[in-house]
């Protein structure tokens, strides 16, 4: 079964083809919505009623009602007669149109009640609710596992009569399906796999969140959760990063034994999976459900490793000349620069800024973002057992994309206002494809975030005119593309390393941080110093838990974000409209497909040298802004 469906539809509002000034965009409604006003103004929630009233609502209850009767219904229609549909002139369309109705029904239900857990994973009445859900739509969507795999059995020429005629809307969903065809079970197999998941990864993936959002980091007798400290660990002042530092690492080692089992546990669990299913090598899985072949995958990889002497390690030894040192802490590493006064972004300057870079590109794209702010799909404080980072989740076609941030007014968190709203702006128009086509490949799914990242960073740029201003808001441009592209390569590296050492048995605690400090060191390089407290860094990161593997997408992304901006930079005329068409196809094409109207070519090892060439040349203007700040 596929996952549950993401986007929705793009209501089709528009606006005027005039530039707005900074501060001009309407200020989100806040009357009638909840208020947590700090410093940094007031910060929007989000309003979940737009899915469900409650918890309690007769509405949630009545869908899980509705969804396990109505998969039942489904199941009882069609199992066995999808060969024989696909035989008549209408084949199975209605089946087709019923379980995209089904997907989109139980997206919604587990939407709701993972935007739920995520506003407190710390808080038992929520923990109860997603695990009840959870359990619930695992049940239901099991009487579903039959519909792919019996219209995967269609042999070739049958299922291509099917896609060119009843299901031609459908054929982009039915191509991919079909490229999972030799990797598929039997049906009690899929079953079994299925309805385990929620006592196997499912439940780990919960012991790890809720672990996370416990943990209490010790600063100087005042105990923090995750968010506060790695905001710490930007501080302008170095002995209050050292020290956030240093609590986190120690908190993080208290934990190791737990951190290592989820490793263990869960690499070990996907090396199951992959041999029962025939994957040859351990990220096959992730390259098929990204629809991106091994070989663009690995050179990218290649191309990157080869770049850190010049990407990465120049960069850092140029930081280190700037603090005075002959190498960074490791706290240092995205520290403010010296002798620039800290900036904090109010949340309506932060709106501003972003709204104002994406209008001046394109006020359709503006306009859909104005709707978060607008609507309430936006929930931005910092608050205890709120699950750490940010996110957009983009629910069902039948409702919209939701925000998760952790605004705490840091240049960074302006940029991932930037990031997580052009994911939100590739939802909405990806949504009209539906539930079954709407969805991105991860790969793809980070263009929209990384060039909305571009398109604030360039704007801030234009308006900056202080030279020391201007070197630290280009510095962290560099830092945040290193860490986007190096350090997300690094991860996939490391990762790789785990799972196939796992294969070999168990791994300890010291074993694991081992493997990361060895790929770590290797990717910083010398300009960074790692303490023995970093030994213990991989153990909060979630990527590794959730979605093995996923992490070259960043990198992915950002390179072709690079390419993308040069060919923008180039010929601005017609752009706009061309970049918005490539994201309103959401999963319909494949990346060859939608790169292809601007002359780029992922495949041509080349490609990824257009990318890192941009942060190369970032990194050799700010050399040449020595002594001009």
């Amino acid at each position: 079964m596929t996952s549950f469906p993401y986007n929705f539809k793009d209501r089709g509002y528009s606006m005027p083809r005039t530039k707005k000034p900074l501060g001009m965009f309407r200020k989100a409604q806040t009357s009638a919505q909840p208020k947590q006003t700090t410093g940094l103004g007031t910060l929007p929630e989000w309003n979940l009623a737009d899915l469900y009233p409650s918890m309690d609502s007769p509405a949630f209850a009545s869908d899980l009602a509705k969804a396990a009767a109505e998969c039942k219904g489904f199941n009882a229609a069609y199992k066995g007669k999808i060969e024989a549909l696909a035989k008549i002139a209408s084949g199975p369309l209605e089946a087709v149109q019923r379980y995209e109705a089904l997907e989109q029904l139980l997206g919604r239900i587990m939407a709701y009640a993972g935007l739920v857990y995520a506003g407190d994973t710390t808080d038992p009445a929520r923990m109860k609710f997603y695990g009840d859900a959870q359990e619930k739509v695992t049940a239901a969507s099991s009487d579903l596992l039959f519909f792919e795999l019996e219209l995967n059995r269609l042999d070739d020429a049958l299922a291509a009569k099917v896609a060119a005629g009843p299901l031609k809307h459908y054929r982009p969903w039915l191509e991919d399906i079909r490229k999972g065809k030799p990797y598929q079970l039997e049906d009690k197999l899929e079953q079994l796999f299925h309805e385990k998941s929620i006592t196997g990864f499912g439940a780990w993936n919960r012991l790890f969140d809720e672990t996370i959002a416990s943990l209490r980091f010790n600063v100087d007798g005042v105990k923090l959760a995750i968010e506060p400290v790695l905001n710490l660990m930007q501080d302008p002042d170095e002995k209050t990063r050292e020290k956030a530092a240093i609590a986190f690492g120690a908190g993080l080692k208290e934990n190791l034994p737990t951190f290592a089992l989820v490793a263990n546990t869960l690499s070990k669990d996907k090396e199951i999976s992959d041999r029962w299913r025939g994957f040859r090598d351990v990220a096959d899985a992730r390259h098929l459900a990204n629809r991106v072949e091994r070989e663009v995958v690995d050179a990218l990889v290649s191309a990157v490793r080869a770049a850190y002497p010049r990407l990465s390690h120049r960069y850092y030894r140029l930081k280190a000349k700037w603090f005075g040192k002959p190498a960074l802490k490791h706290w240092d590493r995205n520290a403010p620069l010296p002798q620039v006064p800290a900036k904090t972004y109010p949340w309506d300057d932060a709106r501003d800024i972003v709204l104002g870079a994406y209008d001046d590109f394109s006020p359709k794209m503006a306009d859909i973002a104005q709707r978060f702010f607008d609507e309430r799909w936006i929930d931005a404080p910092v608050r205890p057992g709120k699950q750490p980072g940010a996110f957009a989740h983009p629910t069902v076609p039948s409702a919209h994309p939701y925000v998760l941030l952790n605004y705490q007014g840091k240049p960074r968190d302006v940029m991932t206002l930037a990031h997580e709203l052009g994911h939100g702006v590739h939802q909405v128009l990806a949504g009209p494809n539906g539930a079954l086509m709407a969805p991105t490949p991860l790969t793809l799914a980070e263009t929209a975030s990384v060039f909305g990242e571009m398109l604030t960073f360039r704007s801030l740029l234009l308006r900056t005119a202080n030279a020391a201003q201007r070197r630290a808001l280009l510095a962290a441009k560099v830092e945040d593309m290193l860490n986007t592209v190096v350090r997300q390569i690094a991860f996939y590296s490391f990762e790789r390393n785990l799972h196939l050492e796992r294969r070999n048995g168990e791994l300890t605690a010291a074993q694991i941080c081992g493997l990361w400090m060895s790929e770590q060191a290797e990717s910083l390089g010398p300009g960074i110093e790692l303490g023995t407290d970093y030994e213990s860094y991989w153990a909060y990161i979630p990527h590794f838990v959730h979605s093995p593997f996923y992490v070259y997408a960043y990198a992915f992304g950002d390179c072709l974000v690079n390419s993308l901006y040069g060919v923008y930079q180039g010929a601005r005329e017609g752009f706009a409209e061309r970049y918005l068409a490539m994201l309103s196809a959401g999963g319909t094409k494949h990346h060859s497909e939608l790169l292809a109207p601007f002359g780029l070519d992922a495949r041509d090892p080349a490609f990824w040298q257009i990318g890192l060439k941009m942060i190369e040349g970032m990194i050799a203007d700010l050399e040449g802004m020595e002594g001009k700040a």
